[in-house]
């Protein structure tokens, strides 16, 4: 019988690992997936920051539970893919957020800046996705991998932002989700990337403050920037069986910013 559209966007007994979950997009995509019925476990470097996303998603009556581990290190990897397992059993649906920026023109862009860059935002999703998907969903023949990318992956910056590493990290994530995507299909796991336009973070602020959050808007065709809000409906459309035949792909969410510059 064929499911009505709420049927196929429940995700009532998935468990979901969200990498970055403390706070700002990480935080919004827990929330959506909670708030679809699935069951969270948030991770992030620091432990009072996760206490606090813990007990923000524990309010809003989703089951959340919370491991401090480092993604840019394979022992912290490792051990966060232990531990969720270990605790909440199976991992149906695996959020590949955790990253890191770094602004400094390319000419004078520290290599060691550069090998962190990368070694967070690239590397750091493959040794995961590898032991999420070798430890619970091959075997199972079920998973969706959300990816985090940026519109920034897609293209090249205005001449006052110089985020080389960052950008070409993000553009190595699209690809790894194509590639992935193509790969792990016949396990019937879904590989999907999100990638987002100018949102107010942590990571964005600086950016913000240097080309101020009128102007920033002003390149949109929508007029604004992103919300608490805008990364929901993909989040979950990714994760739920609403998007069981789409995989290998990336999507803007970006208010249109990349229409315009042609990424």
């Amino acid at each position: 019988m064929t499911r009505t559209v709420m049927q196929l966007f429940d995700l009532k007994g998935k468990t979901a690992l969200v990498t970055g979950g403390s706070r700002g997009l990480g935080l919004q995509m827990a929330h959506a997936l909670g708030e679809a019925g699935a069951r969270i476990m948030l991770s992030s470097r620091k432990a009072g920051d996760l206490e606090e996303a813990t007990a923000d998603l524990q309010a809003a009556g989703i089951d959340a539970r919370w491991i401090a581990a480092d993604c840019a290190k394979e022992e912290d990897i490792r051990r966060l893919a232990d531990e969720t397992l270990q605790r909440m059993g199976d991992i149906d649906i695996l959020v590949n957020n955790a990253g890191a920026a770094w602004g400094a023109p390319a000419e004078d862009h520290p290599v060691e800046a550069w090998d962190k860059v990368m070694n967070l935002n690239i590397r750091g999703y493959f040794i995961l996705s590898q032991q999420v998907a070798k430890r619970s969903m091959i075997a199972r023949r079920s998973g969706r991998i959300i990816n985090v990318a940026s519109i920034a992956g897609l293209g090249g910056n205005p001449p006052e932002m110089t985020t080389i590493a960052y950008n070409t990290s993000k553009g190595a994530v699209v690809n790894f989700t194509k590639a992935l995507g193509a790969e792990w299909g016949k396990y019937n796991i879904t590989v999907n990337a999100i990638c987002p336009g100018f949102f107010p973070s942590k990571m964005t602020a600086a950016t913000l403050k240097n080309l101020g959050e009128d102007k920033l808007a002003e390149h949109a065709p929508l007029r604004r920037l992103g919300d608490d809000e805008d990364l929901k409906g993909i989040t979950v459309l990714y994760a739920s069986d609403a998007g069981k035949h789409i995989t290998g792909q990336w999507l803007a969410v970006d208010g249109g910013v990349s229409v315009v510059t042609g990424g």
